[in-house]
């Protein structure tokens, strides 16, 4: 059976179950978007007996804003991200490898995974970047205090926190 595709509502949702394809009806659809739009909340839905619990993520330049850092630490287009409230492990995926420019002339060099563990006005133990100190160095760490942003690569550098306030696009590189 194809996949049935609303162009209305804009998602597609199939749910693959053995030899079975259950595809859901617009009106589960209807009621999943009411349900989970502009919803930060746990939600429940009880759909034809079948029982879907989950959790609305927040965009990823709330969650930064909520650790006090700045959103333009990723490029724009990094919006997926997974992050464990528990652990405070955050993954950001990035469509493709890419760096980014800041208007202090630092640069950041991203992989299509970036992993690190978010605290108040810190990103720590960061895999998956990079910034230029003459050669490519691996950042381990961003930490945040009033006006400066404090990029680990080896050393600890100071930066005006106000050039990464503003999410800028990422430029694809061919290699991390």
């Amino acid at each position: 059976m194809e996949p049935f595709f609303c162009p209305w509502v804009g998602v597609l949702m199939v749910l693959n179950v053995g030899y079975i394809d259950f595809i859901f009806t617009l009106h589960s659809i209807i009621e999943y978007a009411a349900v989970s739009i502009g919803s930060s909340q746990n939600f429940v839905i009880n759909t034809n007996n079948w029982l879907f619990t989950g959790k609305m993520q927040k965009p990823l330049p709330e969650l930064l804003r909520e650790y006090n850092l700045p959103i333009g630490i990723f490029p724009r287009d990094a919006t997926n991200y997974e992050f464990n409230e528990e652990t405070g492990k955050l993954t950001v995926f990035i469509p493709a490898i890419c760096e980014v420019g800041y208007k202090d002339s630092s640069v950041l060099r991203f992989f299509t995974t970036v992993t690190g563990y978010l605290e108040k006005g810190k990103l720590a133990d960061i895999e998956g970047m990079k910034t230029k100190v003459m050669i490519w160095v691996k950042v381990t760490s961003i930490t945040c205090e009033g006006s400066k942003i404090y990029v680990t690569a080896g050393m600890k550098k100071s930066r005006n926190r106000e050039a990464y306030e503003v999410s800028r696009d990422g430029v694809s590189v061919d290699k991390f």
